[in-house]
């Protein structure tokens, strides 16, 4: 492998969550959809909000803001779905507003540092610093359980 090769960029979609700027491998994102109003479904956990209809395709949907423990979102015309494809589960991330797309390489890469607990697995991959913007590269793995997708 060459020296380009290595140093190849990686895509990530940034997206705003109360007020903080997260993001996502944008080869995990499927498509961006507006805010569809979803059907409840009983004994889902909190930060599900249920399920949509994706082209004949049953999508769950799942508040970000709550499952990473910050304030529910309000919801607003600008609150959008990121569809994502993690280990063949598709899920609807609703988030406050998409930001862009932004190339980064591995090197602007830094690990989070290590204050999560047993009780809650870090879900921030790494962080990286763009225009003196931090940006939180989550973990699509600890975010959508399979299982927990399946919230019925």
């Amino acid at each position: 492998m060459n020296e380009k090769d290595k140093a190849a960029a990686i895509e990530l979609l940034t997206f705003q969550l109360a007020d903080q700027e997260y993001s996502l491998d944008i080869m995990s994102v499927r498509e961006i959809r507006g805010w569809t109003r979803t059907t409840p479904l009983p004994h889902a956990p909190s930060y599900m909000r249920g399920v949509i209809n994706l082209r004949g395709t049953v999508l769950p949907v799942m508040d970000l803001s709550e499952r990473l423990g910050l304030k529910p979102l309000e919801h607003t015309e600008r609150n959008v779905i990121i569809v994502v494809n993690h280990e063949d589960t598709m899920t609807g991330l609703l988030v406050d507003a998409v930001s862009d797309i932004i190339a980064i390489t591995a090197e602007d890469l830094q690990p989070p540092p290590e204050i999560q607990t047993s009780a809650s697995p870090n879900v921030v991959n790494a962080l990286t610093l763009i225009d003196d913007r931090m940006i939180r590269v989550l973990d699509l793995s600890a975010i959508v359980i399979p299982e927990q997708s399946h919230a019925a």
